[in-house]
């Protein structure tokens, strides 16, 4: 019973704490904005905000590897598997400047979405082939900015934790872009936030891990689909490593 207490305790101070938090995010729009063309205060204090919810539960321990090599003087399309909306917080953790890949319905979120479109993150209505297509442009335009571009390029949450098939998109952006992409593996959060539930019941480790940055020449011969697929397996591969060193811990 007492994790029932736990949770309803814990998402009223998320709730609570989000009106205070986006105020907060709305002076700085306002006060910084005109000369930060990038919004690169605007994503840090959105950093911020999202890992203080992982700081905060101490039944989310957090273990981040890898993350010395995240360049940040380099602009990346990262690309990150996807097993609970927790993701999206534990990714903000890192603290690198990038724009998130977001389906519109999210926009919809109470100060959440409201920060996002503070942010100009990138918004895709995904039953729109002409959506596609602006995300594409949008996407391009931040690299030229010099934001990175964060995917899920799964599209949507696994419900089993293991990967899906990726989607094109990402791969077809860093092969026009010239970016390199930057895999990040994360486990841990489909049992942390289960898709289809929010009462927190036992102290569950997240794991994310940064892998070598796929550099732009290792696939500019190749077809978007087969870069996908050589994303997919590497970052399958980290993901069966850090479950095997996991069983091993226990």
């Amino acid at each position: 019973m007492w994790y029932i207490v736990f949770s309803i305790i814990y998402w009223l101070f998320v709730g609570l704490s989000c009106i205070v938090i986006f105020a907060g995010a709305l002076v700085l729009w306002v006060f910084t904005s005109p000369f930060d063309r990038r919004l690169w205060l605007q994503h840090r204090y959105s950093c911020f905000w999202g890992s203080l919810y992982i700081r905060l539960n101490p039944f989310w321990p957090l273990h981040i590897e890898g993350r010395e090599k995240i360049d940040h003087s380099r602009v990346y399309v990262a690309v990150s598997n996807h097993q609970s909306m927790l993701d999206i917080l534990v990714i903000h953790s890192l603290f690198f400047h990038f724009k998130w890949v977001s389906k519109k319905e999210n926009l919809y979120i109470p100060f959440v979405g409201w920060n996002m479109m503070l942010n100009r993150y990138v918004v895709l209505d995904r039953a729109s082939r002409r959506s596609f297509i602006r995300m594409m442009r949008d996407c391009k335009r931040h690299i030229r900015q010099g934001s990175s571009i964060m995917i899920f390029p799964e599209g949507t949450r696994s419900a089993d934790g293991n990967m899906r098939n990726f989607k094109e998109g990402a791969f077809r952006l860093a092969r026009q872009a010239q970016c390199p992409i930057l895999p990040i593996v994360l486990d841990g959060t489909g049992e942390s936030l289960p898709k289809k539930g929010y009462v927190i019941r036992k102290k569950t480790p997240v794991i994310l891990k940064v892998l070598d940055p796929v550099m732009p020449e290792k696939f500019e011969d190749m077809e978007p689909h087969d870069i996908s697929i050589m994303v997919r397996e590497k970052m399958e591969k980290a993901l069966n490593e850090l479950r095997h060193k996991g069983e091993i811990a226990d």
